[in-house]
C-alpha cells in the first residue's frame, strides 16, 4: 500500500502526523509528506484512519 497526498489541497493541519507521526510530517511548507514508500501492513489501520480525518481530503491510499 502507498499514501499520496495531493498538495494542491492539503493545507497542513498535521491530522495525519499526530495520528501516524512515523508515516506522515508537516514541513516548512505547510504540506504533509509521506515518510514511507511503502506502508508496512501493520499500519495499515493508522493510516486509513488519517485519510478519514484529513479536513481536506488530501490522502489517498493506493494498493
Amino acid at each position: 500500500m502507498k499514501v499520496i497526498v495531493d498538495h494542491s489541497l492539503c493545507e497542513g493541519h498535521g491530522r495525519c502526523m499526530e495520528n501516524v507521526p512515523e508515516v506522515f510530517e508537516v514541513r516548512d511548507d505547510d504540506r504533509s509528506y509521506p515518510l514511507m514508500k511503502e506502508i508496512p501492513e501493520e499500519l495499515r489501520a493508522r493510516v486509513e484512519h488519517a485519510v478519514t480525518v484529513c479536513p481536506r481530503a488530501a490522502i489517498k491510499l493506493v494498493e
